[in-house]
């Protein structure tokens, strides 16, 4: 038995068939008796392969495992702790200099003059690595698959070969198994397997489950709602770099939700997120997202804002394979901005645009010029990327004119083009050109943080929703919700108000679509504070307080110019709820509120006339006519002979009638129009020659003598 002295501590190699023992071995967990000493044999009673580590006995009495390397330049040899490599000591087996993320150490002190190393693991860890590179090539296929195929039923069956994936323990491949569970993509919707699973992930260290957990304990899916909870997984999210976190944090401190309010803070995190979005944008060019409301789409049915039904897509691709122009343009400008349900796709945009300009058009010459641009050629865009492009090029071969960028910025901007809000918003940040503004910096930071690749969770949020699946939607879109996207947040908020989830319970419906209706109304959604007056004027999730309904409805009527608030603030006035009653300011915001829509104008109308009647009533009420008549004296207000004068009214009156009508009786009524005579009967041939001799004017005084006879 040999030993090996390093630094003052004693090595001692242990072998199986010393202990007597085929299937042991020795680990941290041991246990020594004291009586051992250092060279003595002694028994240990371990489960793995006892050849693949050693003891460290030190001089204070402890023990450590030193493992015993395999492959490389050594085998079933010990490592050598501290060993020597790049100039550095370590003291424990490392990844560093491999790219594979393999533990390795030297059998030697001096690594780097000998090279003798090996790999620091048993068989039993060779074997699971084994196995996780195989279920790596499994997800890298499964994944390659999914991205390659826009078909439904093909991406149902590739989830369950995820979930094989997964359940090998497979990291990326649990994430996206846990997600797609969670908001029921391609797979049943369980929320308690998807927590599970994230619960595990956690554990290891994983930000996206994580991020998922906080989103959990946020909404309280599945588990009680937690806001501390949840902050401290976005925390833990976001210090391990998942950007959604941070756009959630951003958010969180801008509104002070859950933390105290603080701009620094959401600009350090909403920054982060941007920087990350704008990268992202300069390579593909980014994506264009429909921010569909849901509730504007039940009141405008005939709105073209939402997506385009498969069958109809097919009918287009049908036409545009048939040769018809306009359907291969119209496909060339979906796939080449992206939205209404059709992925952004440049490459089918040039086929399409190439067929349309091949027979002719020229509006699709037009679109492969700017493809060209775009995506071919190195000169700089025209009109809004122009813009942008001179913005960010002045100081570059011109002077320097921090005016001049902010100006063309601000025309870009207008256009929505990103990269011109992310510069204007470092702009603010910064202070360059402009005045520092905090405020200013987070909202353009928060606007370009909201087109990064999650805003595609807005389409699928939607597409669920029109698919029934109502309980898949409100998931989706409650996370959006977090992350700060007013239209997720009065979409969450809308498909509570119609009840139209499961996964909550009914007496908890009320009160969180009251949460996010009072979210969505803080950034600006007038609809949604008018939704809020309406909750407090009725109760729902809260108690009755008119006041605070009024409150509610003047900050959408002064700030959002609101019909629908004018009107409800001129009923309020006229019941006297919530504010002192007045009939004259109830008359004006009724005609505020007509002047506001044409669409208010009938309701208006129909309130005046009520106000009108009302006002009436209430004047007759006012006056107490039986007391005005008994205190009304006709002798003394008319004189003596009031009556002779009522008289003589009443016969004027009725002389007047009576003359009207006989002069309608004498209204002549035209003649009928004269019967035809019988034709005179056939005379006979000599007559009718002997007229036929006699001059006109004989045949004419015949007929004068024999109508006077």
């Amino acid at each position: 038995m040999s030993y090996f002295i390093h630094d003052g501590n004693y090595f001692r190699p242990i072998k199986c068939a010393l202990l007597g023992i085929s299937t042991t071995d020795v680990t941290k967990n041991d246990i020594f008796p004291p009586s051992v000493q250092v060279g003595e044999e002694f028994r240990s009673f371990s489960r793995a392969s006892c050849e693949d580590h050693q003891v460290m006995h030190t001089r204070d009495g402890g023990h450590v495992v030193i493992p015993v390397v395999n492959g490389g330049t050594a085998h079933g040899e010990p490592c050598i702790f501290p060993f020597l490599f790049q100039g550095r000591e370590y003291f424990d087996c490392t990844t560093d200099g491999r790219g594979d993320g393999r533990l390795w150490c030297a059998t030697i002190y001096d690594y780097d003059q000998e090279k003798k190393w090996g790999f620091c693991e048993t068989e039993e860890q060779a074997q699971q690595r084994l196995l996780a590179e195989e279920a790596d090539e499994q997800y890298v296929t499964v994944l390659r698959m999914l991205n390659a195929t826009t078909r439904r039923t093909q991406k149902k069956e590739l989830y369950e070969k995820l979930l094989k994936v997964a359940e090998k323990g497979h990291q990326k491949a649990m994430e996206k198994v846990a997600y797609a569970m969670l908001f029921g993509d391609y797979m049943h919707q369980n929320v308690t397997t998807a927590k599970a699973m994230f619960e595990k992930l956690a554990v290891e260290g994983s930000p996206k489950a994580q991020t998922a957990l906080g989103f959990l304990y946020a909404a309280g899916l599945g588990v009680n709602s937690s806001q501390a909870k949840a902050l401290v997984y976005y925390t833990f999210g976001a210090l391990g770099g998942n950007l959604v976190a941070h756009m959630i944090l951003g958010y969180r401190y801008w509104g002070g939700v859950g933390v105290p309010q603080s701009c620094e803070s959401a600009l350090t995190h909403y920054r982060l997120v941007a920087n990350q979005v704008a990268n992202d944008v300069s390579l593909t060019g980014g994506s264009a997202v429909q921010r569909i409301r849901l509730l504007d789409e039940v009141e405008n049915p005939g709105s073209t804002s939402g997506m385009l039904e498969e069958d109809l897509i097919q009918y287009y691709q049908f036409l545009a394979e048939k040769g018809d122009v306009q359907a291969q343009v119209g496909l060339g400008q979906l796939h080449l901005h992206g939205g209404r349900g059709v992925e952004q796709n440049p490459q089918r945009a040039y086929d399409y645009f190439t067929q349309a300009a091949n027979a002719g058009n020229t509006h699709a010459m037009a679109f492969l010029g700017k493809l060209g641009t775009m995506y071919y050629s190195e000169s700089v865009c025209r009109s809004t990327c122009a813009w942008c492009v001179c913005g960010t090029q002045y100081g570059i071969g011109v002077k320097r004119d921090y005016k001049q960028a902010l100006k063309f910025f601000n025309l870009a901007s207008q256009a929505g083009h990103i990269l011109a809000f992310y510069n204007l918003a470092q702009m603010h940040a910064t202070g360059t050109g402009v005045m520092r503004s905090c405020h200013t910096a987070v909202e353009l930071f928060k606007n370009v943080c909201e087109r990064g690749r999650w805003s595609e969770r807005l389409m699928a949020a939607y597409g669920s929703f029109k698919e029934g699946e109502s309980d898949a939607a409100l998931v989706q879109y409650l996370l959006l919700a977090e992350q700060g996207y007013e239209v997720a947040q009065s979409n969450v908020a809308f498909i509570l108000d119609q009840k139209g989830a499961r996964i909550f319970t009914e007496n908890e419906t009320y009160p969180r679509a009251l949460l996010h209706w009072t979210r969505a109304a803080a950034q600006g959604y007038t609809v949604a504070r008018i939704k809020l007056g309406d909750y407090h004027y009725y109760g729902q999730g809260t108690d009755v307080d008119y006041e605070t309904a009024v409150i509610h409805y003047r900050l959408a009527s002064e700030q959002q110019h609101s019909a629908q608030a004018m009107f409800n603030l001129g009923y309020m006035h006229e019941k006297g709820l919530g504010i002192k009653q007045d009939i004259h300011l109830a008359k004006r915001f009724y005609d505020m509120a007509a002047e506001a829509s044409p669409d208010a104008q009938v309701p208006v109308f129909l309130a005046l006339c009520k106000l009108g009647l009302v006002y009436t009533l209430q004047y007759l009420q006012d006056l107490n006519l039986k007391e005005l008549i008994s205190q009304v004296d006709l002798d003394q207000l008319l004189g003596p002979e009031w009556d002779l004068y009522l008289m003589t009214v009443i016969a004027l009156l009725l002389g007047t009638v009576i003359a009207y009508r006989q002069r309608q009786h004498q209204i002549i009524v035209p003649p009928r129009p004269p019967v035809p005579a019988p034709a005179p009967p056939p005379r006979p041939p000599q007559e009718q020659s002997q007229a036929e001799a006699e001059p006109p004017g004989q045949e004419e005084t015949k007929k004068i003598q024999k109508s006077k006879a």
